[in-house]
């Protein structure tokens, strides 16, 4: 870290801000275009498994520490997505006694539905701003969340 400590900018809103705002209308626009699909039982705490499970498996502890969520709220969030039928547990080929968690047919149609909307965010924030220099405010996101995960040991800490 920076040896001082630098006064909070006064032409601009500070980072908090800033970040909260970005992931409130994010969360709106893909809840919105799910809504209008017929996607009406979600909600925003979903948003932390499904932004985050993948189509590949994950096991319920990798999908915590990547959604930064307690164990225990990730099983919740788990079980009511799997008693909504978008999540499924099945068994752990290297490990027989543990589950993955996989997205089930209606799960990756609403994933697909999602990543189609956050290009389209992606694109509609970008010229908003320039395309150029929103991918560059990403990349540079990027690479703060990196330095700051590798400070606490690993991009999924």
């Amino acid at each position: 870290m920076g040896s001082s400590t630098r006064p909070l900018p006064t032409d601009r809103l500070a980072v908090g801000q800033l970040l909260v705002r970005l992931l409130q209308r994010f969360r709106r626009e893909v809840l919105a275009v799910a809504a209008e699909n017929g996607v009406t039982d979600m909600r925003d705490a979903h948003l932390h498994i499904f932004g985050n499970v993948g189509v590949d498996g994950v096991r319920l502890t990798t999908l915590a520490r990547r959604a930064q969520l307690s164990l225990a709220a990730c099983a919740e969030l788990v079980d009511d997505l799997q008693r909504k039928g978008y999540l499924e547990r099945r068994r752990d080929p290297a490990d027989g006694r543990a589950k993955l968690i996989f997205p089930t047919v209606r799960g990756r149609e609403v994933l697909a539905l999602a990543g189609k909307r956050v290009a389209e965010i992606e694109t509609a924030w970008g010229d908003h701003v320039g395309p150029e220099e929103f991918d560059n405010a990403m990349r540079v996101l990027d690479r703060l969340v990196s330095a700051l995960d590798e400070e606490q040991g690993g991009r999924d800490a």
